[in-house]
């Protein structure tokens, strides 16, 4: 018994690592390749292998595996799949009207995995997404980092990190100015009481942090009672979960880099409206921004001053500039158009590709995986059919680790990609039925 033990036992380790889907290799050969981490190559060749890219260059400069698909890109450009740094998709909703400040609450306990929205994100290229609470309150909970893998069922099935339950799977949300401020109870009713609400709550969380650590390091301490509210804000001030922070004004801008310095939080600025008035400050402080880009500014009082230069003006000043749509502010599936505004208003084309890629990853800390095409890297890329910042190029295929998650040759596909919302609410039925 015990021998026939042992001898499961490899079998038992085997079906425990999770297996890839895409077993034999693809080849991409004679595309024109924008990796973001080097030039562009006009004749290239990337390799695919278990869901991971294994070789890019030049096409003659790279080996093609004797039993890989051979997928003739002539014409067309690959680069990595995009990530939106700032997402409402998945049909979820974070913390309620009943406090202002809900650290507590995770948005990965009301995502639908199967949601159609999620198609609108594929269809624009977008293979990663920080989907966020809502922004009517102080602090709207956690947010939840997901990759758009095929066929997922299961909120898991999208995470990037293994334990749900306990682990670290996403940022936290927190926002100012007018969306928090309001006559409820538990509400601020002035951008000084908002900043004073959010200091006092950190306050408290660094007090519990203090009295935890006490009683670890020495036993004759009691720890305090177990509290959600705190270990996610711990967590925040151990610089474990990044805080993704909706701000518009140039006054909140700074009130949030204030926030982050007194506490010393990790902090990627949000929206950023008025970023083009404070973008050195911005700087100075070392702090990303996420900016939201739109052809029709304003929407909101807070937002009159919004200006389509401020990816210029954060460029020049030296910030990591990243975008992002706030989906269903802006429709993810022209989410490219971001880079292509900004290059018209003043951007360098390199970092207005970044700024849909890499500079992401970087801002929810997972660049050693996805925003470029290197080896190594998960293989999530986009295809289309020509130049990513022409209005006349179409994204014709996205995928991720490896497999094809949309098609705009295949008409389902294509009618996610070109329909109104009546393409989303009829298969929503349909699906459910």
């Amino acid at each position: 018994m015990l021998m026939k033990k042992l001898l499961l036992l490899p079998l038992l380790c085997l079906l425990l690592i999770p297996a890839r889907a895409q077993q034999t290799p693809v080849a991409f050969t004679h595309a024109h390749i924008i990796p973001i981490d080097g030039p562009e190559i006009s004749d290239g060749t990337l390799v695919i292998s278990e869901g991971i890219i294994t070789a890019v260059g030049p096409a003659g400069d790279v080996s093609i595996p004797e039993n890989a698909e051979v997928v003739d890109a002539t014409g067309k450009y690959l680069m990595p799949g995009f990530v939106d740094t700032h997402s409402h998709l998945g049909d979820g909703s974070g913390g309620d009207r009943s406090n202002a400040l809900n650290p507590e609450v995770r948005i990965l306990d009301a995502l639908d995995p199967t949601s159609d929205s999620f198609k609108r994100a594929l269809a624009g290229g977008i293979t990663t997404l920080n989907v966020m609470p809502g922004s009517g309150h102080l602090m709207s909970g956690q947010t939840v980092y997901i990759k758009l893998r095929k066929d997922a069922r299961t909120i898991e099935d999208l995470l990037f990190c293994e334990d749900p339950t306990n682990g670290i799977c996403g940022g936290m949300k927190m926002a100012n100015g007018t969306n928090p401020i309001n006559s409820l109870p538990k509400f601020p009713g002035t951008r000084a009481k908002s900043a004073a609400m959010a200091r006092t709550l950190y306050a408290e969380a660094a007090e519990y942090k203090r009295k935890t650590e006490e009683a670890e390091n020495d036993t004759s301490k009691t720890p305090p009672p177990r509290d959600l509210r705190m270990e996610a804000l711990v967590q925040v001030l151990n610089g474990e979960r990044t805080v993704h922070f909706h701000t518009h004004r140039h006054d909140d801008i700074l009130t949030a880099i204030r926030l982050s310095k007194e506490f010393g939080f990790r902090l990627v600025l949000q929206h950023v409206s008025e970023a083009w008035k404070v973008a050195d400050e911005i700087a100075e402080a070392g702090v990303p921004a996420s900016i939201i880009v739109i052809d029709s500014p304003g929407g909101k009082l807070e937002a009159m001053d919004l200006r389509n230069i401020n990816g210029a003006e954060l460029e020049r000043a030296g910030v990591l500039v990243g975008f992002h749509t706030d989906d269903g502010i802006t429709d993810s599936r022209v989410f490219r158009r971001s880079a292509a505004i900004g290059v018209r208003e003043g951007m360098s084309r390199e970092k207005a590709l970044e700024g849909l890629t890499i500079a992401g990853a970087r801002m929810l800390e997972l660049e050693d995986r996805l925003g470029t095409l290197t080896r190594g890297k998960d293989a999530d890329l986009v295809i289309l059919s020509g130049d990513p910042l022409s209005v006349y190029s179409h994204i014709e295929e996205t995928w991720v680790e490896g497999q094809k998650v949309f098609d705009r040759a295949n008409p389902e596909d294509k009618a996610y990609a070109t329909g109104g919302f009546k393409v989303y609410r009829t298969n929503i039925l349909l699906h459910h039925e």
